[in-house]
């Protein structure tokens, strides 16, 4: 593993850990050279998730980009990061348990809404307003009052 700040080849591991799910291992390594720490992830390659769009087009999953969604719902919400690589974790999880390694958009979006609701109301409305595709104040109105109700 290259030094991200001398560049050189040699570095020692001195702690690994696995994430929940088993899907990846953090490793704190330090160069042998220069001294410094640094933190790296193995992730294991596996066969491409694809992700069934509304208008019935394929993409491959991308775990960043639903992680930079919840982050942008998030933001400037008291929501621990960690939580909510937790929820794309569960949705990768989903899509290796199934047979298909494919799941529709709908059900990526139910699961961090259902995740979202019991984290952060905020959240949870900032990303249904997106996901739903609001088209107006009053739909926005009405999932309001529906989590008012659910109170």
């Amino acid at each position: 593993m290259k030094c991200p700040y001398c560049e050189c080849n040699e570095t020692k591991v001195i702690d690994s850990r696995e994430s929940q799910n088993g899907l990846t291992t953090r490793r704190r390594r330090e160069c042998l050279s220069c001294e410094k720490r640094f933190t790296t992830y193995e992730k294991i390659e596996k066969i491409p998730y694809m992700v069934v769009k509304k208008d019935g087009k394929r993409q491959s999953f991308d775990a960043d980009k639903l992680l930079k969604g919840l982050l942008r719902a998030c933001e400037k919400r008291p929501v621990p990061v960690a939580e909510l690589e937790k929820i794309v974790e569960e949705i990768e999880t989903t899509l290796q348990e199934s047979s298909g390694k494919e799941i529709s958009v709908s059900e990526v979006g139910q699961i961090v809404m259902e995740r979202l609701k019991k984290l952060d109301k905020v959240a949870y409305v900032r990303f249904a307003s997106v996901y739903r595709e609001f088209k107006d104040v009053l739909e926005f109105k009405e999932e309001l009052e529906r989590l008012l109700k659910e109170k």
